[in-house]
C-alpha cells in the first residue's frame, strides 16, 4: 500500500463572519471584532496593515485588551460594566463567550473552517464517527462533531476549561460528549495498551502547557510523539486526523510532513495550510494558525 498523497500546495481555510461573530477591521497590529452585541479590540501582530475604519469606530468599542507581556498576559479595558458571560452560537452549537486573561474569549474564531469541515465529514459519513477531541478546551469542535451525530471524547488537562465545555454542552441540549480531565498524553498513551481505536482524531495542542498532576508539554519535542500515537489509535477505516499549531516557529508544511510520516501505511491525502479570518468587506483576511490534516 502506498502512503497518503501530500497536497502540492497550501490550503488557505477561511473563515467569514456569522450571526454572533465577524472581524469588523484590522490593522495597526490590531483586530475590531464584533462577538454577538460587543465589540472588541485585541492585539495582533499579523494586521500589519493600516486600519480603513476612522478612529472613532475603534474607541467606541466595548472592550480593549491591553497586553502586559509577549505571553498573551493582560488584562480588559471595559468602556461600560464589565460582563462575565454571554451566549453565543455557530450552527446547532450554542457556547458561552467570556473575557478571558489571555486575550482570547473563550474560543477560537477562525476555527469555524474546520468545525463546518467536521460537520460536512460527519454528516457524509452515513455512520456515527468515534472522535477523539485533545486539548479540547471549551469544548465548541467536540459540540459540532456532537450535533452532527458522531459519538465525542473530548480530552483537556483544565479542570476549569472541561467545565466550561459541560456549560456549553448543556447550552446547547448535547448530552452525549463524554468529558475527560487528564493529560493529553498519558490518556492516548493509555489508550493505545488498551486497543482502544477512533475514527477520526481532532488534535489541536498549546505551545506549552501543564498536566493536572504537574506533567509539561512542549510543542517541538513533544508533538512528533504525540501524532504517532495519534495514528496508531486510528481505526482501519478511520476518517481523518487533524492536527492544529499556533506556535510562530511551526508551519503548515512542517506539520504535514510530520502528519505523512504517522500515517505512511494509510492510503488518503493529506492538506495542509492555514486558517484565516476574513474582514467583513471580504477582501482582506489574518492568517492565525496552521493545519495539517489526513483525511481517508
Amino acid at each position: 500500500m502506498t502512503g497518503p498523497i501530500i497536497a502540492e500546495t497550501p490550503a488557505l481555510m477561511r473563515t467569514t463572519g456569522w450571526a454572533d461573530y465577524g472581524l469588523v477591521d484590522s490593522g495597526g497590529g490590531r483586530k475590531l471584532e464584533r462577538y454577538g452585541p460587543y465589540h472588541v479590540v485585541r492585539p495582533e501582530p499579523q494586521c500589519l496593515w493600516t486600519p480603513r475604519l476612522p478612529a472613532e469606530r475603534w474607541d467606541a468599542a466595548d472592550a480593549v485588551f491591553d497586553p502586559t507581556d509577549e505571553d498573551e498576559d493582560g488584562r480588559w479595558r471595559f468602556s461600560g460594566a464589565p460582563v462575565d458571560s454571554w451566549e453565543l452560537g455557530w450552527g446547532q452549537v450554542k457556547f458561552h463567550g467570556r473575557f478571558t486573561n489571555f486575550r482570547h474569549l473563550a474560543f477560537f474564531p477562525e476555527q469555524a473552517a474546520n468545525w463546518e469541515w467536521l460537520d460536512a465529514r460527519q454528516r457524509g459519513a452515513g455512520r456515527p464517527l468515534k472522535i477523539l477531541n485533545l486539548f479540547g478546551y471549551t469544548g465548541v469542535a467536540s459540540l459540532v462533531c456532537a450535533a452532527a451525530g458522531a459519538q465525542v471524547t473530548h480530552v483537556d488537562a483544565s479542570k476549569q476549561s472541561v467545565a466550561r465545555a459541560r456549560e456549553n454542552a448543556a447550552l446547547s441540549g448535547i448530552d452525549t460528549v463524554r468529558w475527560i480531565v487528564e493529560d493529553a498524553r498519558k490518556f492516548v498513551q493509555r489508550e493505545a495498551r488498551r486497543g482502544n481505536r477512533y475514527d477520526g482524531i481532532i488534535l489541536d495542542p498549546p505551545k506549552f502547557g501543564r498536566g493536572p498532576t504537574g506533567e509539561v508539554w512542549r510543542l517541538f519535542e513533544d508533538l512528533p510523539e504525540m501524532v504517532q500515537i495519534c495514528a496508531g489509535l486510528l481505526s482501519d477505516d478511520a476518517s481523518f486526523l487533524i492536527l492544529n499549531a499556533y506556535a510562530a516557529r511551526i508551519s503548515g508544511a512542517s506539520m504535514a510532513g510530520l502528519v505523512a510520516e504517522a500515517t505512511a501505511s494509510r492510503a488518503g491525502r493529506i492538506d495542509w495550510g492555514e486558517l484565516a479570518l476574513v474582514e467583513e468587506t471580504g477582501d482582506r483576511q489574518v492568517g492565525l494558525s496552521f493545519f495539517a490534516r489526513w483525511s481517508a
